[in-house]
């Protein structure tokens, strides 16, 4: 059974390639590991915490709004 992509996978991996950072670029922005990085976008990780994601936006330049809607 393939793994469902969330939203906020969809959404970081749109923002970081319109960006045009690598998944090891992004992880480093946002102090957060890449093995972290490829999950949440692969859907290993369904439900990153807000920490989490609020680190990804702030290294994204975005709003976390604009990861989870």
């Amino acid at each position: 059974m393939a793994k469902k992509i969330s939203i906020v996978a969809r959404n970081i991996k749109r923002h970081r390639q319109e960006k045009g950072l690598s998944q090891d670029k992004l992880s480093r922005l946002a102090d957060v590991s890449h093995a972290t990085i490829i999950k949440i976008e692969s859907g290993g990780i369904h439900s990153p915490t807000i920490d989490t994601v609020q680190k990804i936006a702030k290294a994204l330049g975005v709003g976390v709004d604009n990861l989870i809607k």
